[in-house]
């Protein structure tokens, strides 16, 4: 049930009333994810990773033996980069609350990275095996 505009907190300063709807809202929407890819490529880590994903993906093209194969591939290293950009966005939440040690920022953080450590350690598997039944 939506609460009657006389109990909802009032918008935040500078903060839209209105958002745009439908195909409206795509512009908005692609800029904001331009956005995030800047600054996602701030982090050395994410770097890091569209480098190996540049090498990657076109490879998967190779070691795939067929496009399921080269689709499951690319997925896991995209798995990566999603990752890595979602822990950077906890982090940056994380650091907007406050600069203060707090056990609870710390298990977030060390959560998000945690699920970064598990999609590498799953890409890095799902290559392995790919490579081997394709060399041996």
């Amino acid at each position: 049930m939506t609460q009657p505009a006389s109990e909802r907190p009032a918008p935040s300063q500078g903060a839209p009333t209105h958002k745009p709807g439908g195909l409206a809202r795509l512009g908005p929407a692609l800029a904001n994810s331009l956005s995030g890819f800047r600054l996602g490529w701030a982090e050395p880590a994410f770097r890091q990773e569209v480098g190996v994903a540049v090498v990657a993906v076109p490879a998967a093209m190779w070691v795939g033996r067929s496009w399921v194969e080269a689709a499951l591939l690319m997925a896991v290293v995209a798995l990566v980069l999603i990752t890595e950009l979602l822990n950077t966005g906890i982090e940056a939440a994380i650091d907007r609350i406050g600069p203060e040690w707090h056990a609870q920022a710390k298990r977030a953080k060390d959560v998000a990275s945690a699920a970064v450590l598990i999609s590498l350690l799953l890409c890095g598997g799902v290559w392995l095996a790919a490579l081997w039944v394709r060399l041996a």
